[in-house]
């Protein structure tokens, strides 16, 4: 069934609600209770519903001490808490507690101060429950961090948080600088509609609710139907209520309830993004029916949305950095050209040029000492007359933009298409002067998801916003503004002001002008002072960035651990096709050169026989050959077109395993100056881990290096004839797969990261969309709805298979290809004989192999 809804978790209006203020709105959600202790560790408040979690009388606790309720161990571990606890709105979390003597029953708790009192929140531990969900968001970030703009990093981010959280959907809404919101990303499940590009007027999230957005970064609805607890007493002896802001079990506006009723949808989520510490936007979750989250994967959702924002945070100012790199450019640049200029109307189209080269326009006006001058499409000079007048109204000194000229000035109503928009760069005091940059109108349809210019009506507590009962989208034509200014294009243009001021300063006539000038200079020196303060703040930011060690960036740092955790992960594989036995050193060779190398593989040649080595010492030598083979790529002997790299295997007098590494024919090589934790690697793992020896050596021809790894971790060494098997290239012992994927492509696989990743590789393959699902039932509605061009199966779903949805697909015609980690896999085989099995961990190549063979069979 169709899901038609609007709106994300954000539609709270607690404005007069009950005529109570927001801390006691709503009380405690069933899912959990709560406990409000003082200084001296007595029951001040209890939510009602303590009885189903202590079997205690709720109206008897109050005045209780909490070790009378609290086993001793549970209690220290919870005082011991509250002692970590830094700043007003800190939270501290304990998983797994032993709650009540003599049970064995596990609870979860949060603990944090509230006025005089310390709440402690209390939930029971799923037993179903077994995985280390925080663990999963170290993937998930990696994923993130390879957006390249913010669009693209949302949308990454919504499809990790529906496959962490499992709601039907999940989107990214982001504030606008009129508070305004836009869905600028969203995941949802088959059959559900897409809210994407929806915008929702600014009053749907009153200023009190944003402001608990800021604070308590997630809320939690599990069942709308649910009834609430109420707390007991509802105030304290001095009358105040008891401050929930932030609770996590704080249940929410019944305005908010009867909204989501009114959509259809039983359980929301939201997450707060930060940025600067200010509310960027909202990761708001939609389910259809009551969902109940365990704390472990709230936990995790809401640290992956804190990873989030420092991600966003760095995008964002990745993206600052290099504009203000090229308004530096282009400061020098103008400084440069405009060093001995006459006047502003002789260099009028070069200092045009430049502005428009970092700040997109349509027109420059400049008024300079009585001097008017236009480029491109602008008002006439008497309309521009105007506009000065204007801008003298305005707070002088800086930078004025508006997206929105007529609002502000209405004779600019009558030549809107010529200027919707302009972005004023004031370049004197005296008479004011200044460089106008303009924009046209750009009209444009705005998806809203309501009216928002929907009058408040009166409730039964006066006027309020009351919930929608309908949520048809509603489009509006915006008319009369030109596409807004950036916040960067604005800082660029406060920065070229200075610029501007002391090319102005040199056009003037220094006999007419000069206390004006001494005026401007003044105001030029603290400008440029400013300038130049800001210039070496940026530059101590980034010599802290770039001072990680041995990686030149955040993103470089990333990519080094990854590369090397990749060469373990490469090896680990290989140990583990053969039950976690000795493995090939050759093997070894030619899986981490050819996955770093390419086509440089081929450059790499290895004498003697094959080695199978024990897996600690395998382990080892992974992350050696690795540093020394990406070593050489960058400085050595294959960092050029020529050089090659020659490995002699051989054993040693008792048995011991020798490797001798020479790099020939590439360029000069040099002993490093300091020594990096690669090179630490490649000189000390071996005999640090092993007990064996390393020599390396910078010889003029190329880098040297011999190794000595003992007796002990040599399983046996391989006659040579088997070892050129083993050593056979890829390009030999299998062709790149071609296979030709396009169209949809159904994804069962219950594993969230694995899934994730095969997802990655269908859509890198060609295919048009992946529909990803977890268990039979989603991929049977999915499929009912799209004809798949093939399927990739885990034949393993938890506490059933995926058998069903292969007989779907084979009385379908669909191709479809297993998955499975289980090493036999006969009973498939006599099921489906003809359909390939994908043994797990699998790679890129395995895949994409597999289901080129699938294809063919169609």
């Amino acid at each position: 069934m169709t899901k038609n809804t609007v709106s994300p978790d954000t539609k709270i209006d607690l404005t007069n609600c009950d005529r109570e203020p927001i801390h006691i709105l709503g009380h405690v959600q069933q899912f959990g209770c709560l406990i409000a202790v003082n200084s001296d560790w007595l029951i001040q408040h209890v939510s009602l519903n303590v009885a189903d979690f202590l079997s205690k009388d709720p109206e008897a606790l109050i005045g209780e001490p909490l070790k009378d309720i609290i086993a001793p161990a549970a209690l220290q571990d919870i005082r011991s808490r509250v002692q970590r606890l830094e700043g007003d709105d800190a939270v501290e979390r304990l998983f797994g507690l032993n709650l009540l003597t003599g049970s064995d029953e596990k609870f979860n708790a949060a603990v944090h101060i509230s006025g005089q009192s310390v709440l402690i929140e209390i939930e029971p531990q799923r037993a179903e429950i077994t995985s280390d969900y925080t663990s999963y968001v170290r993937p998930m970030v990696d994923r993130v961090r390879k957006a390249k703009t913010v669009r693209e990093l949302c949308k990454i981010a919504a499809r990790q948080m529906k496959a962490l959280t499992g709601f039907d959907r999940v989107m990214v809404y982001r504030f606008g600088a009129d508070q305004s919101g836009e869905v600028i990303a969203e995941a949802v499940s088959p059959n559900v509609d897409s809210f994407l590009g929806l915008h929702y007027p600014a009053t749907d999230i009153p200023q009190q609710a944003r402001e608990l957005y800021r604070r308590n970064l997630l809320r939690i609805i599990s069942n709308v139907r649910e009834s609430v607890s109420p707390i007991i007493p509802e105030r304290s002896p001095e009358g105040q209520p008891l401050d929930l802001s932030m609770s996590g079990l704080r249940a929410v506006s019944p305005i908010h309830i009867e909204y989501l009723k009114n959509m259809g949808v039983d359980a929301s989520l939201s997450v707060s993004i930060l940025h600067r510490e200010n509310l960027w936007g909202l990761f708001a979750c939609h389910h259809y029916e009551p969902r109940v989250l365990s704390y472990e994967i709230r936990s995790a959702a809401e640290l992956f949305a804190q990873l989030f924002s420092f991600v966003l945070g760095q995008l964002l100012a990745d993206e600052a950095s290099e504009h203000t790199r090229r308004v530096q450019v282009l400061h020098d640049r103008l400084m440069a050209q405009l060093a001995g200029g006459q006047s502003v109307r002789e260099h009028f189209q070069t200092i045009a040029e430049a502005l428009s080269s970092v700040i997109p326009n349509d027109g420059v006006a400049a008024y300079v000492d009585g001097e008017f001058v236009t480029l491109g499409t602008t008002p006439t000079r008497d309309e521009v007359m105007g506009i000065i007048r204007f801008l003298n109204t305005t707070a002088g000194g800086r930078a004025y933009a508006t997206d929105e000229l007529g609002a502000v000035h209405p004779p600019a109503q009558d030549y809107v298409a010529r200027a919707a928009g302009l972005l004023a760069v004031p370049v004197s005091r005296r008479p004011r002067d200044y460089v106008v940059l303009f924009r046209q109108e750009f009209t444009r349809k705005v998806n809203w998801a309501g009216n928002p210019e929907k009058p408040v009506t009166l409730g039964p507590n006066g006027a309020r916003l009351t919930p929608r009962k309908s949520f048809e989208t509603w489009q509006q034509t915006v008319t009369g503004q030109s596409m807004p200014w950036l916040k960067s294009e604005i800082a660029a243009a406060e920065q070229l002001r200075v610029t501007l001021l002391e090319v102005v300063l040199r056009m003037s006539d220094e006999a007419n002008q000069e206390r004006m000038r001494a005026n401007e200079r003044q105001e030029l020196l603290i400008a440029e002072l400013n300038h130049r303060v800001r210039n070496i703040l940026n530059l101590i930011r980034g010599l802290v960035g770039q001072s990680s060690r041995e990686a030149g960036s955040v993103e470089e740092l990333s990519n080094i651990i990854g590369n090397r955790v990749h060469a373990l992960a490469r090896a680990h594989d290989q140990l583990t096709e053969d039950n976690w036995g000795p493995a090939s050193l050759q093997g070894l060779i030619r899986t981490e050169t050819e996955a770093y190398l390419g086509n440089k593989a081929s450059r790499v040649r290895v004498k003697g026989p094959d080695v199978l080595l024990m897996p600690n010492a395998f382990s080892t030598m992974s992350l050696v050959l690795h540093e020394l083979t990406t070593n050489s790529a960058k400085y050595g002997a294959l960092a050029d077109s020529e050089g090659e790299i020659i490995m002699e295997v051989k054993p040693g007098a008792e048995n011991e395993l020798v490797l001798e590494w020479r790099e020939r024919g590439g360029p000069a090589v040099q002993a490093p100056t300091r020594q990096g934790f690669g090179t630490t690697i490649i000189t000390r793992s071996i005999p640090h881990e092993l007990g064996g020896t390393a020599d390396v050596r910078y010889a003029f021809t190329g880098l040297e290096a011999d190794f000595v790894i003992p007796a002990k971790h040599v399983s046996e060494f391989v006659d040579a004839a088997y070892a050129s098997t083993m050593s056979m290239p890829l390009s030999a012992a299998r062709q790149d797969p071609q296979s030709g994927l396009d169209g949809p492509v159904l994804l069962v696989e219950d594993n969230m990261i694995i899934a994730l990743d095969a997802e990655d590789i269908l859509m890198e393959a060609g295919a048009d969309n992946v529909a990803v699902c977890s268990s039979v039932r989603e991929a049977r509605q999915a499929m009912a709805t799209t004809e798949f061009r093939i399927a990739l199966l885990d034949v393993n779903l938890g506490n059933e298979t995926s058998e069903p949805v292969a007989h779907d697909l084979q009385e379908a015609g669909t191709p479809f290809i297993f998955a499975t980690g289980y090493g036999d896999s006969s009973v498939l085989s006599s099921k489906f004989p003809n359909v390939p099995v994908l043994k797990k961990p699998y790679n890129q190549a395995d895949l994409l192999q597999a289901m080129s063979t699938a294809l063919s069979k169609d």
